[in-house]
C-alpha cells in the first residue's frame, strides 16, 4: 500500500506550489473591472514589480506564459531580418532563439553545451568581431530549467562594455525572479521577461516584461509588434483596460497582490534569496552524501548552478525509476528531464529535475529529500549514507 495519501508534494520547476492564502485571495467572485477595489488593487502591484525586479524602468504585464513574454519582448525590439545573439546553456535559450527564428529575425546562438555557464570571454570575442554592429541584442536566460544552470548576468554585462557594443541586453528571469537575486538597473539589463507560476507562487498565465528607457527606443522602429504585444500602452494607459490589452486577469491580480506581499512586506526580498540559497545547498549536500552511482549534479560548479532548480543524473534509468517510485508510493513529483540528445543530453530517463522554488519551508525541502532518500533504498540504487543528516546541518547553519 502505498503512502501517498497526503498532501501532493509539487516539487518541480514550476509551476511550484501555490500557498493556501494566494488560493484564497482568489476565491472569489468575479470583481468590478472597472471601478473600485479591483482597479484601486492592481495599481499597487506595477510599483511593487518595479520593486521585484530591482528597477525603475517599466513593468507591464500580458495574459500569457514565459513564451508569450518572449515574443512580447522580441516583438517590441526588433523588426524583421533584424540579428540578434542567443546564449545557448540549455533548452530554453534554444527555445527564446527558435521563437525568434520563427519571428523572421536572424538568430546566431552561442552554444557552450548543457552543462556549463556562459562564458563572458567568449562572447566578449564575438561582439568584438562585430565591428559593424550588425547584432541587435545579446539574450540569455539567467536561470535555464532543462540544465539548471545559473548565468552571470553582471559578467556577461560587462563583457558586453568591454567590446564597446552596443546590443541590448535582454534576460530571461522565468525560472529564476522572486529565488536568485538579480538586479536589473544595477547589472545594466535593458529588457527582463519572467512569469507568474515559479518564484511568484502565483498560477500560470501572466507573462511580465520589464524594459528600460533604453530599450524604449527601440520600440520606435521596430516592425513585428501587434496591437496586443505592444508594450507602449501597457506601460503608458490612459485608460485602465489599456495595460493588459483587454480584460484584466482578475483573479491572477488577486493572487499576484497576495503573494507580492508575502515576498516582498512579510519575508523580504533578501531573505527570499537566501532562503532559496539554504535549501539549493541542503539538496547539494544530500546529493554529494548520495554519490554519484546514485545521482549526480548537472552542473559540476556550484557556483553556476540556479537556487531555484537542480538538475541531477544517474546511471541507465535509475533517475526515471525514482521518480516513478517517488510519485507513485510518496506523493512527491519530481520534473522530468527536458532536452534533447542533439543538443548533447544523457536520455530523458536518466534525467530528472528538483524543483526548490517558491512557496517552500524546512518541512517541504526536508520532506523532498527524505523521500527520495526512501526511493533510493526501495528500489536498490546504490549509495551513500548519512544524506538526511548532512541536509539538515545545511539548514542548521541557515543565518536565522
Amino acid at each position: 500500500m502505498a503512502l501517498n495519501f497526503g498532501r501532493l508534494q509539487l516539487s518541480i520547476p514550476g509551476p511550484s506550489i501555490i500557498p493556501d492564502r494566494v488560493l484564497a485571495a482568489m476565491h472569489r467572485p468575479s470583481p468590478n473591472i472597472y471601478e473600485g477595489e479591483m482597479v484601486e488593487s492592481a495599481k499597487t502591484i506595477f510599483p511593487d514589480l518595479q520593486k521585484l525586479a530591482r528597477t525603475k524602468g517599466h513593468g507591464v504585464i500580458y495574459i500569457s506564459n514565459g513564451h508569450g513574454a518572449w515574443e512580447a519582448a522580441l516583438a517590441n525590439c526588433f523588426s524583421k531580418g533584424d540579428k540578434i545573439l542567443v546564449l545557448g546553456t540549455g533548452i530554453f535559450g534554444h527555445g527564446w532563439a527558435n521563437l525568434a527564428r520563427s519571428m523572421g529575425l536572424d538568430v546566431e546562438v552561442l552554444d557552450f553545451g548543457p552543462a556549463s555557464a556562459a562564458d563572458p570571454q567568449v562572447l566578449a570575442g564575438r561582439l568584438k568581431q562585430d565591428s559593424s554592429f550588425d547584432i541587435q541584442a545579446v539574450l540569455t536566460v539567467q536561470t535555464d530549467t532543462g540544465s539548471s544552470v545559473q548565468n552571470d548576468i553582471p559578467a556577461l554585462r560587462k563583457a558586453i562594455d568591454a567590446s564597446d557594443h552596443p546590443a541590448l541586453f535582454m534576460v530571461d528571469c522565468i525560472a529564476s525572479l522572486g529565488c536568485e537575486r538579480f538586479e536589473m538597473d544595477k547589472w545594466g539589463v535593458d529588457v527582463m521577461v519572467s512569469g507568474s507560476q515559479k518564484g511568484l507562487m502565483v498560477p500560470a498565465g501572466l507573462g511580465f516584461v520589464f524594459f528600460t528607457d533604453r530599450a524604449a527606443l527601440a520600440r520606435k522602429s521596430a516592425n513585428l509588434v501587434s496591437q496586443y504585444w505592444d508594450w507602449q500602452p501597457r506601460a503608458h494607459p490612459k485608460r485602465f483596460y489599456e495595460r493588459f490589452g483587454g480584460t484584466p486577469p482578475t483573479h491572477h491580480l488577486l493572487g499576484l497582490r497576495e503573494s507580492l506581499d508575502m515576498l516582498l512586506y512579510e519575508e523580504g526580498l533578501e531573505n527570499a534569496w537566501a532562503r532559496h540559497d539554504t535549501f539549493a545547498r541542503a539538496l547539494w549536500t544530500a546529493v554529494d552524501v548520495w554519490g554519484p552511482e546514485a545521482l549526480r549534479p548537472n552542473i559540476v560548479n556550484p557556483a553556476e548552478r540556479s537556487r531555484a532548480v537542480t538538475t541531477l543524473i544517474s546511471e541507465a534509468d535509475n533517475a526515471a525509476r525514482l521518480r516513478a517510485w517517488c510519485e507513485e508510493k510518496g506523493g512527491l513529483t519530481l520534473g522530468i528531464g527536458l532536452g534533447t540528445e542533439e543538443y548533447g543530453w544523457p536520455p530523458a530517463d536518466a534525467m530528472l529535475r528538483v524543483g526548490h522554488m517558491g512557496h517552500l519551508n524546512i518541512p517541504m525541502m526536508m520532506g523532498t529529500i527524505g523521500t527520495m532518500d526512501a526511493g533510493l533504498k526501495a528500489l536498490g540504487i546504490p549509495h551513500g549514507s548519512g544524506a538526511i543528516e548532512a541536509a539538515a546541518k545545511v539548514i542548521s547553519e541557515h543565518d536565522f
